[in-house]
């Protein structure tokens, strides 16, 4: 049974278990590029050099938003973005999220950064965000505002270009068992769509968006499923293509 593109878009919510089992040609990919929806928090491309010299450290057998929270700054000491704040010598942040119970708190010293998990009891400054919505602050921030304001800063670091996201992606996860053989990135450019091949074999997944979407899931400042499920992202794959890919996206989003 096929469907027309736009039967697909117009219901996303029941889409994702047919777009398992049924092909996704590269046509109906342009609707879905276009295709309207909940967007991210927009972000720049980055820059192509420099980098801030600053030991990021989190603590053992870290949680979720531990790990998030100290991946997210050593992308942005690596780019050099914000090196002023990553190399603050005093100052904690405590970092809640708006709609879970977890908590973290980022400790500035002469020695580095320290991640942690919970909320010390009286930290300079707090702020709560929405972890799918890369650290968008979902209330205002209580105690020091420079601080906080400056944190989220170094928390939302641009983002790579999608194809070098992609690539990336592929280095770090094609090892994990199940993984298909080919990598698919399909986006809207300039002059039509713009794709990524990367890997070889026979086996594929094809992930459809558009480039902003396609670098924020690939570097890891997106949740594949979180994307997915807000109705931006199209994918052609099967069930076990997909649960591999989703672990793909945890091992890049929280450096495991």
């Amino acid at each position: 049974m096929s469907h027309h593109p736009s039967q697909l878009i117009g219901s996303f919510d029941q889409l994702i278990p047919r777009i398992l089992l049924e092909a996704l040609n590269v046509a109906s990919c342009r609707d879905l590029v276009k295709s309207k929806g909940p967007r991210m928090t927009a972000t720049a491309t980055a820059p192509l050099a420099g980098v801030a010299e600053v030991d990021i450290r989190i603590e053992d057998d870290a949680s979720p938003i531990v790990r998030l929270i100290g991946r997210t700054l050593r992308d942005s000491a690596r780019i050099g973005h914000t090196p002023e704040t990553l190399q603050r010598s005093a100052g904690t942040v405590a970092i809640r999220s708006h709609d879970t119970p977890q908590a973290a708190t980022i400790a500035f010293g002469p020695n580095g950064v320290d991640v942690s998990g919970g909320v010390v009891p009286e930290p300079d400054t707090t702020v709560t965000v929405d972890l799918n919505a890369r650290f968008t602050p979902a209330a205002d921030p209580t105690g020091d505002p420079d601080l906080a304001r400056d944190v989220l800063q170094a928390l939302t670091p641009p983002l790579p270009n999608w194809r070098e996201a992609a690539q990336r992606f592929w280095d770090t996860a094609r090892s994990l068992p199940g993984m298909p053989d080919v990598l698919i990135a399909v986006t809207e450019g300039p002059d039509g769509l713009e794709q990524a091949v990367i890997g070889a074999g026979s086996t594929q997944y094809l992930i459809a968006g558009d480039r902003d979407t396609l670098a924020g899931v690939f570097s890891g400042a997106d949740d594949l499923l979180a994307v997915l499920f807000s109705g931006v992202l199209g994918i052609q794959g099967t069930l076990s293509q997909l649960s591999v890919m989703t672990g793909a996206s945890w091992k890049v989003r929280y450096d495991v």
